[in-house]
């Protein structure tokens, strides 16, 4: 974890307040996103792309209601199970052309990750 972590950097400034409001603000939540990291790539791309930007943070909003976005069945149940479980919950979100990304939170909800996931 320590160095996965030591890889990761914060929001764009500007998209940092909208993400943070969204993790106070959003209806039906059913867990902690804890706090709210991105790694580099993600944070670039967020920076320099409006379109990407709002990407990120609508699968943010799906990823806080449960809509674990473009999973396989199984996955989906699996993050079912581990919702109410404490377990290390994982959705994925494409919307082409723009590049997939991956939106996990660990198990002890301290943390939301997103990051592309060649970055994993």
């Amino acid at each position: 974890m320590e160095e996965k972590n030591k890889h990761l950097a914060r929001y764009h400034p500007e998209a940092n307040s909208s993400i943070s409001r969204l993790a106070m603000t959003t209806p039906n939540k059913s867990f902690s996103l804890g706090r709210l990291m991105i790694t580099g790539g993600v944070n670039s791309l967020v920076a320099e792309n409006k379109e990407f930007a709002l990407f990120v943070f609508t699968s943010l909003q799906r990823h806080t209601r449960g809509d674990w976005g473009d999973l396989s069945e199984e996955d989906k149940k699996e993050n079912e199970y581990s919702l109410n479980r404490h377990l290390r919950l994982l959705s994925a979100y494409e919307r082409p052309p723009l590049p997939k990304i991956w939106i996990i939170t660990e198990a002890d909800r301290s943390v939301t990750t997103v990051l592309f996931p060649e970055e994993y």
